[in-house]
């Protein structure tokens, strides 16, 4: 009699183990789907400030390859990611700006001009160096990005005169 007694004792105790595996297998699921959105979020963002550093070194490559050093002013460029025709981002450029100008000897006469002879002649050339400053806003959560760029461009004295201070 008492083996009878046990068996009717454990028959409740498989229904509450049961139940608490299944809460325990519920809350693994719900915490694996909250993880897998936050996963995906940040894979988006990466994406997003991945396509707007692609943009600005777009834009910054198509100031360059233009003549720039002529007049350097602020524009606004339209660039196409993804091929579509439709404009992905708009990059704010700012106006070029020339930080340093080194003068590159030039043989002229049979003198070497530049700053250790102390002969300056009207066809001295001079090695700038130039920072380009792009911007990115994204169009749809309003992220902005700021890209820096350096390049050095060799300049006539009066092309120099011109635009550097």
């Amino acid at each position: 009699m008492i083996t009878s007694a046990s068996k009717r004792d454990q028959q409740g105790a498989t229904l509450v183990v049961g139940l608490i595996m299944l809460l325990m297998l519920t809350l693994l699921v719900g915490s694996a789907f909250t993880m897998s959105g936050s996963s995906l979020k940040s894979v988006g963002n990466m994406q997003a400030r991945d396509e707007a550093l692609a943009a600005a070194n777009l834009a910054t490559e198509q100031v360059v390859s233009s003549p720039f050093t002529d007049a350097p002013t602020a524009e606004w460029i339209n660039v196409d990611i993804n091929n579509d025709g439709a404009t992905d981002y708009t990059v704010s450029m700012a106006p070029p700006t020339c930080i340093s100008e080194t003068e590159l000897p030039v043989v002229a006469e049979g003198k070497e001009s530049g700053i250790r002879a102390g002969v300056v002649t009207p066809d001295s050339q001079w090695n700038t160096v130039w920072e380009l400053a792009a911007t990115v806003t994204d169009p749809v959560s309003g992220a902005a990005t700021k890209v820096r760029s350096g390049v050095r461009v060799v300049l006539s004295q009066s092309e120099k005169e011109s635009v550097c201070p």
